[in-house]
């Protein structure tokens, strides 16, 4: 039997169907099309789905319209939440439960990923996190920054006249809207690089830094540190928390 899997961020619902080999098929609904969940799974994927296992920083609406959907397929959510302890990490933030579940699904798929080795998280995508994991699976912290869309429209409300089109990352921008991606990303590769050596300060090795998020591709030229694409890692931890708890287990 397939689980399906969920991940409800801020401005997109990413989905998966892991059939025990691997991800069979997956796809990506904006919020506002969320209506469209159950006929999008069940034109990718016929076979019976066993459960769903998820993950939400959307918000209670955006949750009870996904679980809408999720009744259609006769499935009801496992949705997770961030814990002291699960899988080999340890949740580091002062208050456990409010690190966003998104968050601590990606460290626990890092951890899958690298268990013995620390890693750098970038998630970017409405908003851009870099989370540091030592290499004994404390989550030691990490920092939240605007993403892309977030920075365009901070400088459009503050700024007269900067309503133009999408830019390119340039070595040196020489028009209004280079400029505002390269300097976009250029402030979030420096984050990046500033905990990139506040981690790698702890250990002996270079930590491993895992790339996912949607604005990867705007990102990943200015970073400027050596990187693996991490494309389904909060599925991955969503699948290691799954498996733990015993949920799709066979009865």
């Amino acid at each position: 039997m397939a689980l399906l899997l969920i991940d409800l961020g801020n401005s997109r619902l990413k989905w998966g169907v892991s059939d025990g080999a691997g991800m069979a098929v997956h796809g990506v609904i904006p919020l506002e099309a969320i209506e469209t969940l159950a006929d999008s799974v069940r034109a990718k994927f016929a076979a019976p789905l066993q459960t769903a296992v998820g993950c939400a920083v959307a918000g209670p609406a955006a949750s009870l319209r996904t679980d809408a959907q999720l009744a259609r397929l006769g499935l009801r959510c496992h949705w997770i939440r961030s814990v002291p302890r699960q899988c080999g990490v340890r949740n580091g933030y002062t208050t456990p439960a409010g690190l966003g579940a998104d968050r601590w699904a990606a460290l626990v798929g890092a951890r899958l990923r690298q268990p013995r080795r620390a890693v750098l998280i970038l998630s970017a995508g409405t908003a851009v996190t870099i989370d540091c994991l030592a290499a004994d699976g404390r989550f030691l912290g990490g920092v939240i920054l605007p993403g892309f869309g977030l920075m365009l429209r901070a400088l459009e409300m503050g700024t007269a006249g900067l309503k133009v089109p999408e830019g390119e990352l340039r070595e040196f921008p020489n028009n209004t809207s280079d400029a505002l991606m390269t300097g976009g990303a250029l402030a979030i590769a420096g984050a990046a690089r500033q905990m990139y050596e506040r981690l790698a300060r702890l250990h002996e090795q270079p930590p491993v830094v895992l790339l996912t998020g949607g604005a990867v591709p705007k990102l990943e030229p200015a970073l400027g540190l050596a990187h693996e694409h991490a494309e389904q890692l909060v599925f991955e931890g969503l699948l290691g928390i799954a498996a733990e708890r015993g949920i799709g287990a066979a009865r």
